[in-house]
């Protein structure tokens, strides 16, 4: 039989021209004896901490450049959109390219991974957040603290309302590129949608950029903005990134960052 008439055969019993994959169980322990799974882990921790790495570096050159002379909101737009890109393609073979908390939460609803897996990236990935934006404030110290680490917070003029729909929208866009890139529909039916899926994904992170660093320097991803607050650790910091106001009275030092642990909300819509 012909690969033609094969086919024709498999969409008529089917009713479709492609397979869904089996939706993941909720947790597999089986995961845990499987090199495969730390080997996913490892790849998510390292391209974080580039991407950290990468990205506040770049934020933080272009701040204590002159006037004019940095390279300005769309070189740090296309420094964040490039890098995923790259990263993306690098590591979407090993560990499905995540590399953002929110990406992971929307692929756990949508039962493509498992709990303990998702689980697992989301402490990868906000740990490489922190080593990568450690080793920005170490080769670029003169300069963090007093530059605003490239933590995210909510700009003047905005109200914390505003930050958060802006967020809540640009999450909702990367997220939703991520699964339209990555479709079974359109990977069945487009043989090079696969090797193109990075792009989208890359632009999508850049044109987000764009549109929300004059609001809040743009978060859409709960490690991006997780680790500059950590390393940061200024108050106005955390503020504008818990979903609740400070109490005005703290008196056990519950404004502690290590206390008041909660990442960015608009990261957790899936709504990366």
């Amino acid at each position: 039989m012909s690969k033609e008439a094969s086919e024709d055969a498999r969409t008529h019993h089917h009713g479709k021209d492609y397979v869904d994959p089996p939706p993941a169980s909720l947790m597999d322990m089986g995961e845990l004896k499987r090199w495969s799974f730390y080997r996913a882990l490892i790849v998510e921790f390292v391209a974080t901490l580039l991407f950290l790495y990468v990205t506040i570096a770049t934020v933080i050159g272009h701040k204590k450049q002159e006037l004019c002379d940095g390279v300005g909101l769309l070189g740090i737009a296309w420094s964040f959109g490039g890098m995923i890109f790259v990263l993306v393609y690098c590591t979407a073979g090993i560990s499905g390219g995540h590399i953002n908390p929110a990406v992971t939460f929307g692929m756990l609803i949508a039962r493509k991974v498992t709990l303990l897996r998702a689980a697992a990236y989301m402490a990868a990935q906000c740990s490489g957040a922190i080593c990568g934006v450690g080793l920005v404030k170490a080769f670029m110290k003169p300069y963090y603290n007093r530059l605003g680490g490239g933590a995210n917070s909510v700009e003047a003029g905005y109200s914390k309302g505003s930050a958060l729909g802006a967020e809540i929208i640009g999450t909702f866009v990367l997220v939703y590129t991520v699964f339209s890139a990555t479709d079974p529909k359109r990977k069945a039916r487009d043989s090079h949608v696969p090797v193109l899926a990075p792009l989208p994904i890359g632009f999508a992170v850049f044109m987000v950029h764009l549109a929300t660093i004059p609001i809040t320097g743009t978060g859409i991803n709960p490690a991006r903005s997780f680790g500059p607050a950590v390393i940061f650790n200024n108050d106005k910091i955390w503020d504008d990134q818990n979903r609740c106001e400070k109490a005005e009275n703290d008196p056990n030092g519950l404004g502690h960052p290590l206390k008041r642990f909660h990442i960015f909300y608009s990261g957790l819509a899936p709504g990366t």
